[in-house]
């Protein structure tokens, strides 16, 4: 199996306003029309999808998946190429809808990131500093 992940979805409870906080309030490209099922945001990395959350389970009809939205263990991040671009995107997402759950700082690792949470709970790490960034926008590791 080759290493990469080519899509996330996040099971939301409504999806208009998910869409309309990643769409309108942060500026992320979509194709998504109302009445579409599900919502696309084309990302420089990974493809990130909207789903409702309550259809989510007929997925895996098993009864293994328990659709709970936000934050479950699982932190999403976006790195940034300047220091002063990880609070312009805090604000940002504040302005959209998003709750801000701490405020930027300088971390232990040497660089400086700051939390927010999207509507549905889902937590963000808005961070600078801990790796490079390709012109791609692909991060660079070690």
């Amino acid at each position: 199996m080759d290493p990469r992940i080519s899509l996330v979805t996040l099971g939301v409870a409504d999806l208009e306003i998910s869409v309309r906080f990643y769409r309108d309030g942060l500026g992320w490209p979509t194709g998504y029309k109302a009445g579409d099922g599900v919502a696309f945001f084309k990302t420089w990395g990974t493809v990130m999808a909207l789903y409702p959350i309550s259809n989510m389970a007929e997925e895996v009809p098993d009864g293994s998946f328990r659709p709970q939205a936000g934050p479950c263990g699982i932190v999403l991040a976006h790195n940034c190429r300047e220091r002063q671009q990880v609070d312009e995107l805090l604000r940002m997402a504040e302005q959209a809808g998003a709750k801000l759950r701490k405020p930027a700082s300088d971390t232990f690792w040497g660089g400086y990131s700051g939390y927010f949470s999207d509507p549905d709970g889902y937590m963000w790490e808005v961070a600078w500093g801990a790796f490079p960034i390709g012109e791609d926008g692909h991060l660079l590791l070690p």
